[in-house]
């Protein structure tokens, strides 16, 4: 009977959630995200032209993107009272960038004909959106406590290249992003219908010309050095969804792409901590309730997937054929120069940051490697790997707690990295076990050589704007240990054993 009525109150929510996106004016296809980095947009420039010049060239050849400042990372404190509403309109900023983003690709012969379509037509009017609904956010928060200043700064979006352009590589791309004709009415398998918004080849290296760049902090005497491991399976069941319950609660496609994943099934925008409670689990260990989620990689073969038409898949760019991780492994971690205390309760941690192709690199955590060479890490490229070796991500979480919160405003502050030289934490934050979220796929590195059959790109799913690169690879964490669970991985950590 309990699950019953869990059940009907999350349908429930779903239905008031759609309500509100209607009224929104989202059409109820509002999307959120705000993993958001601290720092300054990255430009990415290499070359001595300036960002407006690189971004007029780039119009030109349909190869530019937009660049908006997160709104999300400047609110420190949202009160409980103002939360739900400020997350929608949050994700309502994320819906009208990619509104716009679809109508930049559309445009490309417009632009071409009018060097300042793209800024009247396009610019100015999601400026408008944005300075309308970043003063609702406003207005929220400043009935209960005081309101945001400076956030209508926010409001203007630039136009930036993304490096997408057809002379990037052999990637298999026309100008228009479109396969090209392989011969018999056969489209060649290089972009499967991205629509030109990426990867290309020069997102891809050879992982064999790579440097060995890992290194670990110097371990202290009072370290904790043991490691437990969860074994939660590879999502054989194929749980997907486009939502995201930690940023975007009550949200549908609060993600703009297409997550796995394991351990907790309950998880969707509607899932509160109940549901988690009550919900099943794919780990072994039934303790462990935890959900565990990160963006689907996709081989661009041209394969059309369930969601090849829907929102969050191919409608936003995200097409081709989904990809199960061979093997995944989750362990938790000590730390280098304290003992470890017990996550609380429902604790969420994101790490990286989804839109860091934009945002720049701060809170970036993406790590690419291969099977063989996992002593070189790359952020900002995709391995080609050699013959016999796998494509691996690696993902590290965040593990000093400040010892009150589960989650926080801008879903970070709460949370943070230790010194990566001496693993201590910030002060006021204590040391929780480190998750070290281990992906390996068995993938056939890309033809980038321009010479034979062209082969398929992979890609991580992403926000349209984001141009699937490389560095936007994040994952997502709630904690849903039993405490009887959750103190054993503490001890087993805390006293240097390995345990499972």
């Amino acid at each position: 009977m309990r699950q019953n009525t869990r059940k009907r109150s999350k349908a429930a929510r779903r239905a008031i959630a759609a309500v509100a996106a209607t009224a929104l004016g989202a059409g109820g296809l509002i999307a959120a995200n705000v993993y958001a980095s601290a720092g300054e947009s990255g430009s990415g420039n290499t070359t001595r032209s300036s960002p407006q010049d690189q971004a007029n060239q780039a119009l030109a050849a349909g190869a530019a993107t937009i660049d908006c400042p997160d709104v999300g990372t400047r609110l420190r404190q949202v009160p409980d009272q103002s939360r739900a509403e400020v997350d929608r309109e949050l994700a309502l900023l994320d819906q009208q960038v990619a509104d716009a983003y679809q109508r930049l690709q559309n445009s490309t012969q417009a632009i071409r004909q009018d060097s300042n379509f793209a800024n009247s037509a396009i610019m100015g009017p999601l400026k408008d959106r944005r300075t309308a609904t970043i003063d609702r956010i406003a207005v929220a928060i400043g009935r209960t406590a005081d309101r945001p200043q400076d956030l209508e700064s926010l409001a203007a979006c630039t136009l930036r290249a993304s490096g997408n352009q057809a002379d990037d590589g052999a990637s298999g791309e026309n100008q228009n992003g479109q396969g090209q004709d392989a011969g018999g009415g056969q489209e060649a398998p290089a972009n499967g219908g991205q629509a030109g918004n990426g990867p290309v080849a020069a997102d891809f290296v050879d992982i064999t010309t790579v440097q060995p760049n890992v290194s670990s902090p110097q371990k202290q005497r009072n370290a904790s050095l043991g490691k437990f491991t969860t074994d939660c399976g590879v999502n054989a069941n194929k749980l997907y969804n486009t939502d995201n319950v930690i940023v975007a609660p009550g949200v549908a496609n609060g993600a703009h792409h297409t997550h796995d994943y394991v351990g907790n099934q309950a998880n969707d925008a509607f899932a509160d901590n109940e549901d988690f409670a009550g919900g099943e689990t794919t780990c072994q260990d039934q303790g462990d309730k935890s959900s565990y989620y990160w963006p689907v990689l996709r081989l661009q073969d041209g394969t059309k997937e369930f969601d090849a038409d829907r929102q969050g898949g191919g409608a936003e760019g995200n097409a081709g054929k989904i990809l199960t991780a061979s093997q995944v492994t989750l362990e938790y971690e000590g730390n280098a120069s304290s003992k470890v205390v017990a996550m609380p309760k429902s604790l969420r941690i994101i790490t990286g940051d989804a839109k860091a192709f934009t945002n720049g690199t701060a809170n970036a955590n993406a790590a690419w490697s291969c099977t063989g060479f996992e002593d070189r890490q790359l952020t900002d490229k995709y391995p080609v790997c050699p013959q016999g070796s796998s494509v691996v991500r690696t993902s590290k979480f965040q593990s000093c707690w400040d010892g009150q919160n589960t989650d926080s405003a801008n879903h970070r502050d709460h949370v943070a990295f230790a010194d990566p030289n001496t693993g201590v934490c910030p002060n006021g934050f204590q040391a929780i076990p480190q998750l070290v979220q281990r992906l390996v796929y068995d993938v056939d590195a890309p033809n980038l050589n321009g010479n034979g059959q062209p082969s398929a790109l992979y890609a991580v799913d992403g926000f349209p704007e984001q141009m699937h690169k490389p560095i936007t690879d994040h994952g997502d964490f709630v904690n849903v240990f039993d405490e009887q669970l959750m103190n054993t991985v503490v001890k087993c950590i805390n006293t240097g054993q390995e345990c499972q």
